[in-house]
């Protein structure tokens, strides 16, 4: 159980250090290189805490070297809009493929402890972080895909705006700074909302009856 406490730690850290670079970078070649190459990680290190077969391990490294590579030539060979929605794309991708791991990883753990551990808490974490980097992504496609602004006070749906964005819808917080102009933008940021808030209910519903325990009848 050690060692699966470590590999959720070490995933849970590749979350934040990805969270944090995606929402201070500037948007550049460069930065979506390095974005694509942290994503691809965090996939990794997902398999890699699930103790998933090897053979998926594998296959999982050839995606995101292929991933991988096709943001770096999609950067060489072109510029602009179509660029940038190639590397959410792949990142949106990546991202997708992660939490069927963490999750089988979290019941994995729970059958074998029957309680809520270090390593189930972690897992629920990365999962939260997952969904908010993917809709991050999905907002910096449907940004680079469309015609237009994704938010109505016009500024574009960068790494940084989409990924700020994103966290602040799922926690409901709703600063009011940024602001879908479409419906299908209001639909998913709605969507996100209330991914979020039921996530996080029934987490803390699990993790509370379980870490509480039951007076015996009579007490």
């Amino acid at each position: 159980m050690e060692r699966s406490r470590q590999r959720y730690g070490m995933l849970l850290l590749a979350l934040g250090a990805t969270f944090f670079f995606e929402g201070v970078a500037t948007p550049s070649d460069v930065e979506r290189t390095v974005r694509t190459a942290l994503v691809g990680a965090t996939l990794l290190l997902a398999l890699y805490a699930a103790e998933l077969s090897r053979r998926l391990l594998i296959a999982a490294a050839v995606l995101v070297s292929l991933g991988l590579a096709s943001v770096v030539i999609a950067s060489i060979a072109g510029q602009g809009k179509t660029v940038e929605a190639i590397a959410g794309l792949v990142s949106a991708v990546l991202i997708a493929l992660a939490p069927p791991a963490v999750v089988r990883g979290i019941v994995r753990n729970l059958r074998a402890t029957g309680a809520v551990t270090v390593t189930v808490v972690a897992g629920a974490l990365c999962l939260y972080l997952l969904a908010g980097l993917f809709f991050g992504s999905v907002y910096v496609v449907i940004q680079n895909l469309g015609s237009g602004s994704f938010f109505s006070n016009g500024q574009p749906a960068t790494t940084t705006h989409a990924v700020y964005f994103s966290f602040i819808t799922m926690t409901t917080v709703g600063y009011g700074d940024f602001a879908p102009r479409t419906n299908l933008g209001r639909t998913l940021a709605a969507s996100e909302a209330l991914v979020g808030q039921i996530y996080l209910v029934t987490v803390v519903a699990v993790i509370v009856s379980r870490m509480v325990p039951r007076r015996a009848p009579g007490h």
